[in-house]
């Protein structure tokens, strides 16, 4: 299969750091606000996505002249948020990873939210992850390599009651076969010792949140 990363800029905490994360090959798509984050700052969304209500219609219209295509949802009828809406169309468009910005801030239920949609893409074998100022979060079943990328921490939280079979390699305070549950905090503040570190695990979910403060 033919590598295909997927950018979902939404309408969170933005910050324009974000935008360095764009190559040249991916495919970039701006939900609500995001979309309109993106062609404040000189990028031309390849699909916009939402129902546009936190943006007004001379915004709207700025973000229909810059994106390749538009899908539009009613704000009130309307069965997908606009992330989720944008994450559909990631897979829709083939994505084999998916990294969301703009999918955090001040509505913990928004961000719970976009944390489990991560489980769609696994289900799928698309790696999911959401970035951003202080977070870098990743989801696997089985295994996973992760990059340092300036965080400070890697913390592991279990997003199934039980996670078994639990090893890592690169990190400061290593685990062998272990076992983590709902509500310990044995994997918090872990940390790389080099560029990248790999988890393997044997069964569940686990989360890893890189992070800093």
């Amino acid at each position: 299969m033919t590598e295909k990363r997927v950018l979902i800029f939404a309408g969170g905490n933005m910050n324009p750091v974000f935008l360095e994360e764009i190559r040249q090959n991916d495919l970039v798509i701006g939900a609500d606000r995001g979309a309109l984050f993106l062609v404040e700052h000189g990028i031309h969304p390849h699909i916009s996505v939402g129902d546009f209500d936190s943006i007004t219609p001379e915004e709207l219209e700025k973000v229909k002249c810059a994106s390749g295509k538009i899908i539009t949802c009613d704000p009130i009828n309307k069965d997908l948020t606009d992330t989720e809406l944008a994450y559909v169309t990631a897979m829709d468009n083939e994505a084999t990873e998916i990294i969301m910005m703009g999918v955090t801030g001040s509505r913990m239920d928004h961000t719970l939210a976009n944390i489990q949609i991560m489980l769609r893409g696994l289900q799928h074998q698309v790696q999911s992850a959401i970035y951003d100022t202080h977070n870098y979060i990743t989801l696997t079943g089985s295994t996973i390599t992760i990059q340092e990328r300036g965080f400070t921490y890697a913390s592991l939280v279990p997003l199934t009651p039980e996670v078994t079979g639990i090893t890592l390699d690169g990190f400061m305070y290593p685990l062998d076969n272990a076992t983590l549950r709902m509500g310990q905090s044995l994997g918090i503040s872990n940390r790389l010792i080099g560029q990248e570190g790999t988890i393997r695990i044997e069964s569940g979910l686990l989360l890893i949140i890189q992070s800093r403060d």
